[in-house]
């Protein structure tokens, strides 16, 4: 009989460690924060978010979230922390134009209708949050 099914157990066990020990975190991955924020879009300080392509920033996440309205029905959620070095927590505000989300200390620009990245060295999106919104109450989660 071949000798390499003689101890199969032997390399199972081999093969699971070298695939353990060889998957290591991501040091430049946002960290995972439990997000659960509920707000009334009636509530004036939200005021931007009752209409379509407003935003607003919210405490919660990493660095923050930023909420964009896309349509009447529709929300996305962004943490602001940069995905480019993400250990160096810098974070991102809406630039003027209001289309684009910007990280002044490294450059990188990300598109604010799904947070690709659109300019400088940041090659990840940013992190998005599940969101729900009933006409009134929009609820931010992970």
């Amino acid at each position: 009989m071949n000798k390499i099914f003689r101890y199969p157990f032997l390399y199972i066990i081999v093969l699971l460690l070298i695939t353990f020990l060889s998957c290591k975190k991501d040091a430049n991955e946002i960290p995972d924060v439990y997000v659960d924020v509920y707000l009334y879009t009636t509530d004036p300080a939200f005021a931007p978010l009752n209409a379509t392509s407003g935003y607003a920033y919210v405490a919660g996440g990493s660095k923050g979230i930023l909420l964009f309205r896309k349509s009447q029905t529709e929300f996305v959620a962004y943490d602001r922390h940069c995905t480019y070095k993400v250990p160096d927590g810098n974070f991102v505000t809406v630039d003027a134009s209001g289309l684009l989300v910007e990280d002044a200390a490294c450059g990188s620009k990300f598109l604010i209708t799904d947070g690709s990245p659109n300019q400088g060295p940041a090659v990840n999106l940013l992190k998005q949050y599940q969101t729900a919104f009933d006409g009134t109450v929009l609820h931010v989660f992970n």
